[in-house]
């Protein structure tokens, strides 16, 4: 598989996972910073699945 496919498909398992956390765990009071916007979640968890497909 092309480096560029396998990166393309981390980003969007990670941005995936990161709507999930927003979803399911959340935070009611929107202070926390991971999850308590639903485009930063998904922004930094797409940025996880980037570096987790990267590794050989």
């Amino acid at each position: 598989m092309p480096a560029a496919a396998r990166i393309a498909i981390g980003a969007v398992a990670g941005a995936l996972a990161g709507a999930a956390m927003y979803k399911f765990v959340g935070c009611r009071t929107g202070a926390c910073p991971l999850t308590g916007n639903l485009y930063i979640a998904m922004f930094i968890w797409a940025l996880v699945g980037v570096m987790a497909a990267g590794v050989k």
